[in-house]
């Protein structure tokens, strides 16, 4: 994310963050990109039930009004409103401390070990050096947060769908 567009995220997060948390939900990421040739202003929000298309749409209309009058952005963008989703993405070391225990995917910058990606139970941050810390086959390894390049939670949909499938044949057999 370029520096301007870095300043126009956090600019939007402090108009935002009382707004959305009055409503009852956690702002998880702002993140303010350009794609072609428009500009998005993503706004994740998150919650302990989980988010719908409905609480979406809610703060879509609580903060809109907001961004309108106080105009933080110069230019048109898209205003989206979203949950993480179910392999969100890691981006700020609170967001690594919030998922900690959780089985992640690292991708680095740079090949540590001669692996670039990483897949393993979150252990959390390391409080003096800020390192994330990852547990992959029993074998602890840290990560300076700048080397990683992308990180987000890892959902196994094979095993979901089996268990999908288990759960089906034994209300089958009942």
């Amino acid at each position: 994310m370029a520096k301007g567009q870095k300043n126009i995220a956090q600019t939007v997060t402090e108009l935002i963050l009382p707004c959305v948390n009055d409503l009852g939900y956690s702002l998880w990421d702002v993140e303010y990109v350009k794609e072609g040739a428009s500009y998005y202003l993503r706004i994740t929000v998150d919650c302990e039930n989980g988010v719908s298309i409905d609480d979406c749409e809610k703060v879509h209309r609580a903060i809109e009004p907001l961004l309108d009058s106080a105009d933080p952005i110069e230019g048109s963008y898209y205003l989206e409103v979203s949950s993480p989703g179910i392999e969100r993405v890691l981006r700020t070391e609170e967001h690594f401390i919030a998922m900690s225990g959780e089985t992640v995917v690292l991708h680095l910058f740079t090949a540590v070990n001669g692996k670039k990606i990483y897949k393993g139970t979150l252990l959390g941050v390391e409080e003096e050096s800020g390192n994330i810390v990852l547990e992959e086959n029993g074998t602890e390894i840290a990560f300076a947060l700048r080397s990683i390049s992308k990180a987000h939670l890892y959902y196994d949909f094979d095993q979901a769908i089996k268990n999908m499938k288990h759960d089906k044949t034994e209300e089958d057999e009942e």
